[in-house]
């Protein structure tokens, strides 16, 4: 990406910005000395794609296209070329998008190891018909110092149950360091239970008019009872008076928590992909 084509890369990201919200914080994050961004022009001049590679993660956004037209940004060569400089631990986007990148991927001999499949919902407008869930002594708070150690315990058993590849082993050492950041750099609530913080909520990604939600857990003693209904009704109340759209993705077999993000207003908006090399 040139400095001449910063403002309609912008522009493109923040028309699918409900649909590529970790493309868009990448690159809004980017580390120029280490990331890279390539922009893609039609034959009519206009750009038509970008694509994002930061934190040894690919992000392609193809708005829709199914065969990517000239200059061919993904002609085999030059992506044999590319992925002996750069490393790629996953590839993320819509999925229409990801399985498009995994077909060019394939050609070069990088097979995926494991692909999960989610569903993104958005929601633009208050939450509503979570403000009785939960026990009638449940606490959600911002949290406090004191907290710390239970929110490494609570989000490393979350990687556990969510986030880590079937394949992979868990680091206890960058579980805590990614608490950590979270801690320092996202917005957090903790819910509380009879002295106890028994569940989690935050965002993990802020773009141009959005904030995506997730690291969504509750202690798997606690739950079934309206702990988590409640704790994500109020964050997304307190992000939508911000001013701020909000949108996650979750696994398709995830239904518990499919059911908890309908029943509070928020709406199906497309699929993800999440695929590890």
């Amino acid at each position: 990406m040139g400095e001449r084509e910063t403002a309609g890369t912008e522009a493109l990201l923040q028309s699918r910005e409900r649909r590529c919200m970790n493309a868009c914080s990448r690159y809004l994050r980017r580390d120029p000395s280490k990331d890279r961004v390539w922009t893609l022009r039609g034959s009519d001049g206009d750009l038509c794609a970008v694509m994002v590679h930061a934190k040894q993660s690919l992000f392609p956004v193809f708005c829709g296209q199914k065969n990517i037209p000239p200059p061919r940004f993904l002609r085999t060569h030059v992506m044999q070329s590319l992925f002996g400089t750069i490393r790629i631990h996953s590839l993320q986007g819509q999925k229409e998008d990801a399985v498009i990148l995994e077909t060019v991927l394939e050609k070069t001999g990088l097979f995926t190891a494991e692909n999960i499949d989610y569903d993104i919902m958005c929601i633009d407008r208050p939450p509503a018909g979570f403000q009785s869930s939960g026990p009638a002594n449940l606490v959600i708070r911002k949290p406090q110092s004191t907290d710390t150690d239970t929110l490494i315990a609570l989000h490393a058993a979350y990687e556990r149950e969510e986030v880590i590849p079937a394949k992979s082993v868990f680091n206890a050492t960058v579980s805590r360091i990614n608490t950590m950041r979270i801690l320092r750099d996202e917005q957090v609530l903790v819910a509380e239970l009879d002295g106890r913080v028994v569940g989690k909520i935050n965002t993990n990604a802020v773009t141009f008019t959005r904030c995506q939600i997730g690291g969504v857990y509750v202690h798997p003693d606690y739950r079934g009872r309206g702990i988590a209904r409640r704790m994500t009704g109020e964050f997304a109340e307190n992000l939508v008076a911000g001013g701020k759209g909000i949108s996650l993705f979750v696994k398709k077999t995830n239904s518990a928590a499919r059911n908890i993000y309908l029943n509070i207003g928020f709406e199906f908006f497309g699929e993800y992909r999440i695929s590890y090399y």
